[in-house]
């Protein structure tokens, strides 16, 4: 018996179609850079989150943890109701089950990288 393996992938982001992420997400994107539906990622899926300036993500939590790194501009982190500030080159980790949000404090889009399981 073999296995296929998934093919490799090597493309801009930008080549990424950004999906609307909702109501729920005022001024919010995500593009799915590498998935397990698209790309055959067995376990990792890793996203492109941009946030217009004055949008936001909505304030939840989920069973999983995120990876975080941001690419571009200015924003804020809520996690577990704490406010922290964040910008280009920092990163966040997100414990599974834990309550956040973000937001774009700037005056250009916030993007980040999201990692998370497939």
């Amino acid at each position: 018996m073999t296995t296929e393996k998934p093919p490799s992938k090597v493309i801009h982001y930008g080549d990424v179609p950004a999906e609307l992420f909702g109501d729920e997400a005022p001024g919010v994107r995500i593009r799915l850079l590498i998935d397990r539906e698209r790309d055959g990622a067995p376990t990792y899926v890793l996203r492109m989150i941009e946030v217009d300036p004055g949008g936001n993500t909505p304030d939840h939590d989920h069973p999983f943890e995120h990876e975080n790194f941001v690419v571009d501009g200015n924003g804020e982190v809520m996690i577990e109701g704490e406010w922290r500030q964040v910008s280009e080159g920092d990163i966040i980790f997100v414990p599974p089950g834990v309550r956040h949000q973000y937001r774009n404090t700037g005056e250009s889009v916030f993007r980040f990288l999201c990692g998370i399981p497939a």
